[in-house]
């Protein structure tokens, strides 16, 4: 039975606060009251995720956190005390970041990175916001144009900051940001290049995916800036239209407002086409 991670276990029997549930080796937790559902059948394998509640006892719930152990999340500090930051991932008892393990003093109501580890001293989980400690930085085993699973924490001057694999530090410049990027939440991208720092440069379209469809969207996002982000074009709009406007076949077009909006960079309207996220 893991600590800080989803556990499938078996229904053995109900008692006064809830279910006992056991393991293969026959070691029991209890699943209280509180987080018992009707799919709780005896005999029957159920996944629940295992942490220590706010009296220190090991128990079950089928709630699924926001982290497991020794994987990264994008947290929201909802209080701060003389212990620490306390994060809400998603389960009744909050998670505490203690100060020793805070990369700068945490304030309430703002997100940060968050590594959930297991505290050898208490036996408690816990976050840590110092992510370095627990990022890989020699051996990188990823190869450019390799896609890769980011999870996107900070904008800074010079790009999103994102977390790749759950293993390493990467980087989205700027000028490769051409649509809204949502922070904590994990999407895919491509590696464009592995520095020497042991630090990735991360991208959101496939390596040479640009040579192909880039101009003519290109054109569209050029067309759409000048116009005030509209224009009066859909994918029924006569092939001449398309070609008196922008230049393009109606082919061309539709294959690139479809990257556009795949992109979340414009929306379809009944009349045409609008921009909703510019770009820096």
């Amino acid at each position: 039975m893991e600590i800080g991670k989803i556990n499938t276990l078996t229904a053995t029997r109900p008692i006064e606060y809830g279910f006992i549930l056991v393991d293969e080796d026959e070691n029991e937790v209890l699943l209280p009251n509180a987080y018992l559902s009707k799919d709780i059948v005896l005999g029957e394998k159920t996944d629940v995720f295992i942490y220590m509640d706010s009296e220190d006892r090991i128990v079950a719930t089928i709630l699924k956190p926001k982290i497991k152990l020794g994987q990264f999340a994008y947290l929201e500090a909802i209080d701060v005390n003389a212990f620490g930051a306390f994060m809400d991932w998603g389960l009744p008892k909050d998670l505490l970041v203690p100060f020793a393990e805070q990369a700068r003093k945490m304030e309430v109501g703002k997100y940060y990175p968050v590594f959930l580890l297991h505290d050898k001293n208490t036996g408690r989980l816990v976050g840590s916001s110092k992510i370095n400690k627990f990022l890989t930085f020699d051996n990188i085993e990823l190869k450019v144009g390799q896609e890769v699973d980011i999870l996107p924490y900070g904008m800074t001057d010079l790009g999103m900051n994102v977390i790749v694999e759950n293993k390493y530090r990467g980087l989205i410049f700027k000028t490769n940001i051409h649509k809204h990027i949502e922070e904590g939440e994990h999407i895919s991208a491509f590696v464009k290049k592995v520095r020497s720092d042991g630090k990735i440069d991360i991208v959101l379209e496939p390596i040479g995916y640009k040579k192909s469809i880039d101009k003519n969207t290109e054109i569209v996002l050029k067309a759409l800036e000048k116009n005030n982000g509209f224009l009066a074009l859909t994918d029924k709009s006569s092939p001449q239209l398309i070609q008196k406007i922008l230049g393009l076949s109606k082919k061309a077009f539709k294959r690139a407002i479809g990257n556009l909006y795949r992109q979340k960079t414009i929306v379809l309207e009944q009349n045409g086409i609008r921009l909703i996220v510019t770009r820096s």
